[in-house]
């Protein structure tokens, strides 16, 4: 699926993934190819991105929200950590 990470300074993340866990307002939410339509406000906690190749990668967030559709995830941010802080996991 098709994931774009954006805040209102820039694009922090852009790729295709396997799966993404969003920091959602009542509770994680776990989001893989073929997720129902969604649209949810993100309270702050970790996004966690596993990419079709290459490491995992998280990114710290405040506020925002996600949305799904179509094997497309858009996850837009008030604030985030700048980019420097995506950490890939080993």
């Amino acid at each position: 699926m098709k994931v774009e990470v954006v805040s209102t300074h820039a694009s922090l993340w852009s790729g295709e993934a396997v799966s993404v866990i969003v920091p959602a307002a009542n509770g994680d939410l776990g989001i893989l190819t073929g997720r129902e339509p969604v649209l949810a406000v993100l309270r702050p906690g970790t996004l966690k991105i596993t990419p079709t190749s290459g490491s995992p990668v998280t990114l710290d967030v405040s506020e925002g929200f996600v949305s799904v559709d179509e094997n497309a995830v858009t996850v837009v941010l008030d604030t985030a950590d700048e980019p420097a802080s995506l950490r890939w996991s080993e």
